[in-house]
């Protein structure tokens, strides 16, 4: 009988279970797996992290595969061990004492959180937010009138104060931009995120740079450029993540921002694939889960023996804070070039933004209302002409002329191309 070929997946996460999942229905049993994770339960949804931390989800509610399941695909999975060194010639990763021979290797490593270069920022009490380990962390804050400060007003930064105000605890939000998330959302929708924040109780302070973390054994507050003094029992860094690379750096694999990989998820080695968030296609690392799925899709669908290829993705991006939802993809910004067409109804809390650049969809922004924001992304990521449509773009895919007529009558609402 002839043997297996030999699979060592490094990393656990969404994205290495997601690629295990695909693995198994495009090729199953063609492949002698084992997965190293370095965290010590099996992969779970590290997107309902904040949902967790607000108590709007429990603990079951992440986890996504049991260890049965990894038995049952006869996949060896090991947790709470990291890989620390791969052997190129040889073809083996080091994990422990052992060393774990490959055929094919996947390097699905994902990220670690940006700390900032800022003095006391190894002071206990200052923390990222990335795993279970500061969910507990941040919980355990319940009811002790703590203090906590949040640097970073990007996606993760909102989720984290939104989680902490929602546990009760008093929150301050500091950015050091003059709006809310401005990568994803324009001047007004910031607007509206901000107020949002604000009416669950989170202070937030823009423009604000942090020149120092202060504590006598433990962080007591945070200092900003200006002079300010904010008090703090807890401080949450959240200004974004890096690809984690060293492992891939120190095997001698081609390393830009990420792991460089071409359309086929190969990376410079022969055998080594990289996917996800630690992975850099086409001068891009996402650091998202989405490209990430789909990366972990063409990958599976590769050793399955399909000629599937990546061509990069469209990055959207989705939030829910106190009630209002936000969706953002592609180009929104206030200086974005194409022709802009705004739906804003104040009282109903709907706006809606789109960017249309030679008859193709090249942005949508929308709060309030996100119903439509799957086939927006699909449009401008098709690059699917509009113009036939372009009239009723705005009111979404195959909307009723009533509901069009009702939207055009709304209270203070702007429709302008």
């Amino acid at each position: 009988m002839t043997a297996l070929e030999r699979l060592v997946v490094v990393g656990n996460g969404m994205v290495s279970l997601r690629f295990l999942e695909r693995l198994c229905d495009h090729a199953p049993g063609r492949y002698d797996v084992t997965v190293i994770g370095a965290e010590p339960s099996p992969a779970y949804n590290r997107v309902l992290l904040s949902a967790l931390l607000a108590g709007d989800v429990d603990e079951e509610g992440c986890r996504l595969r049991e260890a049965l399941w990894y038995d049952g695909q006869r996949i060896r999975l090991r947790t709470g061990q990291p890989a620390t060194a791969i052997d190129t010639a040889n073809r083996t990763v080091t994990v422990g004492d052992e060393r774990i021979g490959y055929d094919r290797l996947v390097l699905a490593t994902g990220s670690v959180p940006i700390m900032l270069p800022k003095p006391g920022m190894d002071l206990p009490g200052v923390m990222a937010f990335r795993d279970l380990a500061h969910v507990d962390t941040m919980r355990a804050l319940k009811g002790s009138g703590a203090r906590a400060v949040v640097i970073g007003g990007g996606l993760l930064g909102l989720e984290a104060a939104y989680g902490l105000a929602r546990l009760g605890v008093e929150t301050t939000l500091l950015h050091v931009m003059d709006r809310l998330m401005e990568r994803q959302l324009d001047a007004r929708a910031a607007r509206l995120v901000r107020s949002a924040m604000e009416r669950m109780g989170v202070r937030v302070m823009l423009k604000a740079d942090t020149a120092v973390i202060e504590g006598d054994g433990r962080v007591e507050a945070v200092r900003l450029v200006d002079g300010t003094l904010l008090p703090a029992d807890i401080v949450v860094v959240a200004v974004g993540v890096r690809p984690r690379v060293d492992l891939a750096r120190q095997s001698g694999l081609a390393v830009g921002r990420g792991i460089q990989v071409d359309d086929g998820l190969a990376t410079s080695m022969p055998g080594i694939s990289a996917i996800g968030e630690c992975a850099e296609h086409r001068g891009v690392a996402y650091g998202l889960v989405e490209p990430g799925y789909e990366q972990a899709d063409v990958l599976a669908r590769r050793l399955a023996g399909e000629d599937a290829a990546y061509p990069g993705s469209i990055v959207a991006t989705s939030l829910k804070v106190s009630g209002l939802p936000v969706f953002s993809a592609g180009d929104i910004g206030d200086d974005a070039e194409g022709e802009p067409i705004v739906l804003s109804d104040p009282l109903g809390g709907i706006y809606r933004k789109l960017l249309v650049r030679d008859g193709r969809l090249a942005g949508a922004l929308l709060v309030g209302d996100i119903g439509e924001g799957t086939w927006y992304r699909e449009l401008i990521r098709t690059g699917e002409p509009v113009a036939g449509f372009r009239d009723d773009l705005m009111f979404g895919r195959a909307t009723p002329a009533p509901k069009r007529a009702a939207a055009a009558a709304l209270p203070e609402q702007r429709l302008a191309a």
